[in-house]
């Protein structure tokens, strides 16, 4: 206790306290062990799912059950997640509710980054301040000589019937596609 009123305790984590507990008295219980993973596990930098599963997984005998289970769940889940479900119209209840809207979020939370840095690829490639429509400029629908790669650049449809900027080459009499 005097490491703690001089602030020279060697205990500055979570993990660090439930160490120090097990070497002082002993080993605990399966249910004091998922309530410690409780408290240390977080979602960090993988996905929704992967961070809803090994919550599951530890929640299952940890005697958590409800509200205090919840709250649990929030607070590892990362901020920006948290904060928009619940400032939500219709908020999740239930720790149900809250996983399965927290996955649904962040898999739309990806695919909105990563439409994003497509769509930030293709801007650069437009001139940066060229006016976008359906995705590409006006300005990119006419064929232009591109210098660079000795290639006119031509609007092509991809398997998704999308326009996307691409060279195209003529190579012993046979079109060659590069997608940009």
């Amino acid at each position: 206790m005097d490491e703690l009123a001089k602030g020279e305790s060697e205990v500055n984590t979570v993990e660090k306290l439930f160490t120090k507990i097990r070497n002082d008295f002993g080993e605990t219980s399966e249910e004091e062990r998922k309530i410690e993973q409780l408290w240390t596990i977080e979602q960090g930098g993988r996905t929704c799912n992967e961070y809803v599963q090994e919550f599951k997984k530890v929640a299952r005998g940890s005697g958590y059950i409800g509200r205090p289970l919840i709250e649990e769940f929030k607070r590892r889940l990362n901020g920006a997640i948290r904060r928009k479900l619940a400032e939500a119209e219709e908020p999740p209840t239930t720790i149900g509710e809250w996983q399965e809207r927290a996955v649904r979020l962040d898999r739309n939370q990806r695919q909105s980054r990563a439409e994003e840095r497509m769509l930030g690829r293709n801007a650069a490639y437009l001139g940066g301040n060229a006016q976008l429509r359906g995705g590409y400029g006006e300005d990119h629908m006419e064929k232009e000589e591109d210098k660079s790669h000795g290639g006119p650049e031509t609007p092509v449809e991809d398997t998704r019937g999308q326009v996307c900027p691409a060279k195209v080459k003529q190579v012993q009499g046979e079109t060659q596609t590069q997608w940009m």
